[in-house]
Formats: structure tokens, C-alpha cells, sequence
């Protein structure tokens, strides 16, 4: 298959090329930095500085949508807000306007979203059947799937990863989160009861993968484990795989003063189940926490 990347040096991305090339799949990636890309990405991987000069997507067989700003990175400002939501919203937009344009569209689109479509949901479960609650996160991933939805039809179905904490080498959320740790201050961060939706990068590209593959898949898929853990019980795992102490609790307090509005992304969480990518067949790796940060620490 011939398959377009947004995001395609990001951390999923950046693991998810070299399966699809060892499966012998023609990728090409969209960037606004060919030059850097050219220096991260297989020489193999074909480079579009952009979608401004595409009239419609024939000839592309499959189209994965992981573009977006990093969402944790900055205090949420009104500029930053808009930022996140711009990067995920015009690209997506743009992206489904090809498809429509298409006479022989892409069968699929891949597109990403978050486990914060969800919002702050406490102890409550949520499934994909799931409303969300209203927040800034919310309404992030309700407009940018929505937009995704806008390209589905007869020819081209549309999957949505609602994405938990990836966990991976060298990068990603976890890269910070080791940070205090090596410190000797780790631990959990305010209560520690909220729960933390994770997944291995592993499991994460075996379950695009099974997407892309199962034609009869479409709509949300929450891409996390099965076995969710709250904040306090990862920061013990996690100083147990680093070797390091784990009992330097983070105040709510200080967390909201560094981080403003954002700092919902570490206070709050959401009990996520994977529900439909289970009911669907697929068999995670990945299921005990202790042993995927084991994997990657």
C-alpha cells in the first residue's frame, strides 16, 4: 500500500515507519521540515513539504493522521490553546477535504485523538460508547475527530485513536517522568489516586497496524491497556525500574502554579478501558505495567 504520514517523526511515528517499510508499504510523510526529517526518517520514506499544493489524495491507499502540537510541553495561554488546537484541526480538515476530493479515495484513515476527549472523569470507566466531559481537552479531540469523521463514506472508513500515555525509549511523556526520578525526588503527584492510561509503544503500532489491516473497523478506539493504574501505584513502579526512591509526593499546589490549566493533564486522569479494540481480536502484549516500564526505563 501506498501510505501518507502526518507526524511522522513524532514518537509513534518515528516507530511505526519501520514496520510499515519491513512490511513493504510506500511510505510518504508530510513535514514542514524536510531537511530535519530527511536526517530522522529512512531513506526510503518519500517527503511532502506540504499539502497546499495537492488537489486530492489518488493514488494514496491509507492515510495516518498523527500530527499535532505537543500538548504538555507549555502553560496552556490563549495562544498556546490555540496552537494545539490549530495543529490538529487544520491539518485534519485539510486532510478530509482531499479525501472527498478524491475519485479513488484512501480505503482508511487513521487519524489521532486522546484519552483527554474524555476529560477528568475521576473513578468513573469509560469506554469508547462514552461521552466525554466538558473541558479544554474535550473539546481538543471532539472537533479533531469530528473533522476526521467528515472524510468517512462508502470507500473510505475512518478510525480515531484515542491515545493514553505512550510508553517508549527515548522520548515521549515518559522522558520527563524520569526526570525527578534520576533526581532522587520522584513520587506520586498530588492525591495519586487518578488514574493514568498508558500503553506500549509496542502495542500502539501492532494496534494501528490491525486497524489499517481490519476492514470492517471504523469510529473510536481507545489505545490504551487493558489494566489501568492510578498515578501513586506508576510512580512506584516507575522508581522500581529505575532503581530509584519514589516517595517525593508533588503538592497539587506546586503543580498548578508550574503548570496553570495544563496541570489537569497530571491532577486529573480518566479510567479508559479498550474495549472495542478487544471486542475486535486484538491481543495486547503489553498487559502488566511493571514489565513495559522495565521494557523501556
Amino acid at each position: 500500500m501506498h501510505i501518507l504520514l502526518t507526524g511522522g517523526t513524532g514518537l509513534i511515528g518515528r516507530h511505526l515507519i519501520p514496520r510499515l517499510l519491513t512490511l513493504g508499504h510506500q511510505i510518504s510523510v508530510v513535514t514542514r521540515d524536510v531537511a530535519g526529517a530527511r536526517e530522522k526518517l529512512d531513506a526510503r520514506v518519500s517527503l511532502w513539504s506540504g499539502l497546499a499544493q495537492q488537489q486530492d489524495l489518488n493514488g494514496v491507499d491509507a492515510v495516518i493522521n498523527l500530527a499535532g502540537e505537543p500538548i504538555a510541553d507549555k502553560r496552556w495561554t490563549a495562544q498556546q490553546k490555540q496552537l494545539l488546537c490549530e495543529s490538529r484541526w487544520q491539518m485534519t480538515e485539510r486532510i478530509a477535504s482531499l479525501i472527498n476530493a478524491s475519485s479513488s479515495p484512501p480505503a482508511v484513515l487513521i487519524s489521532g485523538s486522546a484519552t483527554g476527549f474524555y476529560g477528568d472523569t475521576g473513578d468513573l470507566v469509560m469506554t469508547e460508547e462514552d461521552p466525554g466531559h466538558e473541558e479544554f481537552t474535550h473539546t481538543l479531540c471532539a472537533r479533531w475527530e469530528q473533522l476526521a469523521l467528515s472524510a468517512q463514506s462508502a470507500r473510505t472508513r475512518v478510525c480515531l485513536l484515542r491515545t493514553g500515555v505512550v510508553l517508549a525509549k527515548g522520548g515521549g511523556a515518559l522522558s520527563k517522568m524520569k526526570l525527578p526520578f534520576k533526581l532522587g525526588i520522584g513520587g506520586p503527584i498530588g492525591s495519586g489516586k487518578q488514574y493514568m492510561p498508558w500503553i506500549h509503544i509496542d502495542d500502539m503500532v501492532n494496534a494501528i497496524l490491525w486497524l489499517l489491516d481490519n476492514e470492517n473497523l471504523r469510529g473510536p478506539f481507545n489505545m490504551v491497556s487493558p489494566y489501568a493504574v492510578r498515578n501513586e501505584q506508576f510512580a512506584a513502579m516507575l522508581g522500581h525500574a529505575m532503581h530509584r526512591p519514589a516517595f517525593m509526593r508533588t503538592p497539587a499546589g506546586a503543580v498548578k502554579m508550574m503548570m496553570g490549566e495544563s496541570a489537569v493533564l497530571v491532577l486529573g486522569g480518566q479510567h479508559v478501558l479498550p474495549k472495542r479494540l478487544e471486542a475486535s481480536g486484538f491481543g495486547f502484549r503489553w498487559y502488566q505495567l511493571d514489565e513495559a516500564l522495565a521494557d523501556v526505563v
